[in-house]
This record gives C-alpha cells, structure tokens and sequence, in this order.
C-alpha cells in the first residue's frame, strides 16, 4: 500500500511540465497530462529502477515537493499546537516534516510495476480555489485504492495541502499523532523525535481505514 500511494503521488506531482504550465494549467489536467511522461522516465532511467538514492532525492526535490505547500501542511498538522509554536519552532518543523516526506518518497519512488492509475472528472466552479481531485490505483490481484488530492491555489499555481488515502487524511492522522507526542513532551519534544526518525532514515505509515 505505501509503495503504490507513493508511487502515484510522484507520478501526479512529479511533473516535468514548465513552469507556465503548471501555474496555468488546473489541477486535474496537470496531473494528467504528467502523468504518462514521468511513468517514461522510471521505465527508462536504470539509475532509478536500481535505487540510485541520490539521483532520487534529486528527482524528489526537484520535480515532487514544489508542489506541495509545507507550512499548511504542518500548520493543519499541528492545529491548535501551531500558534503555541515559536517562529523558530515553526521552521524547525516544517522542515522535518518536509524531510520526513523526502525519506518517504525517496524509499518508494522506483516501486512502479503495472499498476493503472484513474483519475476521476473534476467539476470545477469558475473562480474557485480549493478543489479535490479524485483519483484511484488499481493493481492486479488487489482492490482499487483511492486517493485524493486537497489543491489550493496560490500565486505560484496549485499546491497540495492534504491527501486522503482510502478515506483517511494524511493531516488528521498526523494532527493526532502529533498531539500526543506534544502532550508527553511539548513542542520541542515533537521536534526532537521528527529529528531521530530523519536521522535513522525512517519513512512515514499510511494509514488505512479500519487500520
């Protein structure tokens, strides 16, 4: 399960597509038109298929976590904890958070096999600028996953903020996850575990329902 989520949220956000492109295009149709070029690029990189750590936290950095709108995210994450932080404290997780998913993506991204990937049509108002976009993974021998996407739109094009996999939202499992941490140890103490876990290298779980 993890490694098809990754999978398919590289695939959607690891764009090659230009940057007018991306600030242009609406969320649905840049993870679309996306999507075919980079399953390319990991049929034919060897390099990545073999696990080239480096080449793929390049590839990581560069063409998945722009997407992504990391200070809402650890900001939702946090909730009521956010505004108790210091500016310092603030920075410190946003940017474990951001390693933490690095590490994940990292650990996953060379995991595509024969999976099909379905986005859903997005019926999108004119003028709004928070939509979902829904999308499914399916692999043989296993039910179809969904996956969903929390786009807002920002200056610099749309951003991810949340995704919701089999029912279950990434932020919401991770604001209770660390609402106990800051209990038994305050803020610092949640930036501290964030720290051990980057320096032991280890990934993040995804949930699941019923898990």
């Amino acid at each position: 399960m993890l490694r098809s989520f990754l999978l398919l949220l590289a695939l959607l956000l690891g764009a090659n597509a230009p940057a007018a492109l991306a600030a242009e295009s609406p969320p649905d149709v840049l993870a679309r038109t996306t999507t075919q070029e980079v399953i390319t690029i990991l049929k034919q990189d060897k390099e990545l298929q073999r696990g080239n750590l480096a080449k793929v936290h390049q590839l990581v950095e560069a063409k998945i976590l722009p997407h992504f709108d990391f200070n809402r995210m650890t900001q939702l994450a946090l909730g009521k904890h956010w505004p108790r932080a210091t500016a310092k404290q603030k920075q410190s997780l946003v940017t474990e958070f951001r390693n933490l998913l690095v590490r994940t993506y990292s650990s996953s991204l060379t995991a595509f096999t024969d999976q099909v990937i379905e986005f859903k049509p997005l019926a999108m108002k004119p003028g709004e600028t928070d939509v979902t976009v829904r999308s499914e993974i399916r692999q043989p021998g296993g039910q179809p996953i969904p996956i969903h996407y929390s786009f807002y739109k920002t200056a610099f094009g749309w951003k991810v903020y949340d995704v919701t996999i089999d029912g279950v939202s990434l932020v919401t499992n991770y604001r209770a996850s660390f609402a106990s941490t800051i209990r038994q140890s305050g803020i610092d103490g949640l930036i501290k575990t964030l720290a051990v876990q980057s320096a032991r290298g280890e990934t993040m779980p995804v949930p699941r329902n019923g898990s």
